[in-house]
């Protein structure tokens, strides 16, 4: 009997890992195992992962001899850093949120390279200062050192994989079907027809169900060496606003209308990411022909055959999308 090899995954219990957690579950066994990590193995979440055959184990992105002990022995590691966790006024106040994943991608770089991790998978994103570079029409964050900083932070981070010598596969995700259920739903305009005003002007958005994610990885690591030393680009549609607003107007039985905001206006909507998340826009425009042709949808089928269109994931998730 062939031995079964040990998938590490960090966010065991978020979206993205949790996904890869439960791809490798429901494979059976026959390949591979997983080791769930988590800060609180004690947590309803975990708990539930446990029982449903995963090895669950504590590590923490911020202590780097946590996740070298989780990572011992293992084939494999997938690693994710969450730029939106919860941050306390303290926190906040210590570090910024880039500096956070850049310090916590250092750490999980080290412990995969002192553990002789066979294979990681590094959930990342583009570096958008290569698009924008000085531009001054993209207000700079983070005291000027970032155009979108839960994006560049990320693509910064990918050097640190290739300098601790980890084999890695850098696996670049896109724009979650979920912000549709987090505030970019459509809202009733003063008529009463719902509206979608996503700033992409006609340009399509690639966009991707965070579960698609993990189930994606599950795929990379399945084909082995393969990928080590790739970028995979993924996704699971590409779409138009104005497509975007037709599915969603099928799902929720209703006409959805297309309003483009300017990346200003978005900017100065008032939330408290606003102007990240302008930037974030402005560069998926933008950057759109090179962004959508590096995401080669029939490659992610191959890996992911399960990989849902916007429609499917709409009308499996419509009570969710707030209007």
């Amino acid at each position: 009997m062939t031995e079964q090899k040990s998938i590490a995954v960090v966010g065991a219990t978020g979206s993205q890992g949790g996904g890869l957690v439960r791809a490798i579950l429901a494979d059976g066994g026959r390949e591979y195992v997983v080791r769930a990590l988590t800060r609180d193995p004690e947590s309803a979440s975990a708990r539930s992962l446990a029982d449903a055959g995963a090895e669950v184990v504590a590590a923490d992105l911020d202590d780097e001899a946590s996740l070298r002990k989780a990572f011992e022995g293992a084939y494999g590691a997938f690693v994710v850093t969450n730029y939106w966790a919860p941050m306390t006024p303290e926190q906040e106040a210590a570090r910024s949120r880039a500096e956070m994943e850049l310090e916590q991608a250092g750490n999980a770089a080290r412990a995969a390279r002192d553990a002789r991790v066979q294979h990681a998978i590094w959930s990342t994103l583009e570096d958008t200062r290569r698009h924008f570079g000085d531009d001054n029409r993209v207000p700079s964050l983070d005291d000027g050192r970032f155009k979108v900083p839960h994006f560049d932070a990320k693509g910064e981070a990918n050097e640190l994989f290739t300098q601790y010598g980890v084999p890695t596969t850098f696996l670049q995700t896109t724009f979650f079907y979920e912000a549709f259920t987090m505030g970019i739903w459509p809202t009733r305009n003063a008529d009463g027809v719902l509206e979608l005003t996503l700033p992409m002007n006609e340009e399509p958005l690639s966009g991707i169900a965070s579960e698609d994610i993990g189930r994606t990885a599950y795929g990379i690591f399945k084909r082995g060496s393969e990928f080590v030393g790739r970028t995979v680009s993924i996704a699971g549609d590409h779409l138009t606003g104005k497509e975007y607003a037709t599915v969603l107007a099928e799902a929720l039985g209703e006409p959805v209308v297309y309003r483009p905001w300017t990346w200003d206006k978005f900017r100065q909507s008032g939330f408290p990411a606003a102007v990240e998340t302008g930037n974030m826009f402005q560069f998926y425009a933008e950057d759109s022909e090179r962004f959508t042709g590096e995401r080669d949808l029939g490659l992610v089928r191959e890996l992911n055959p399960g990989l849902q269109s916007f429609a499917e994931w709409a009308e499996a998730n419509k009570g969710r999308i707030s209007r």
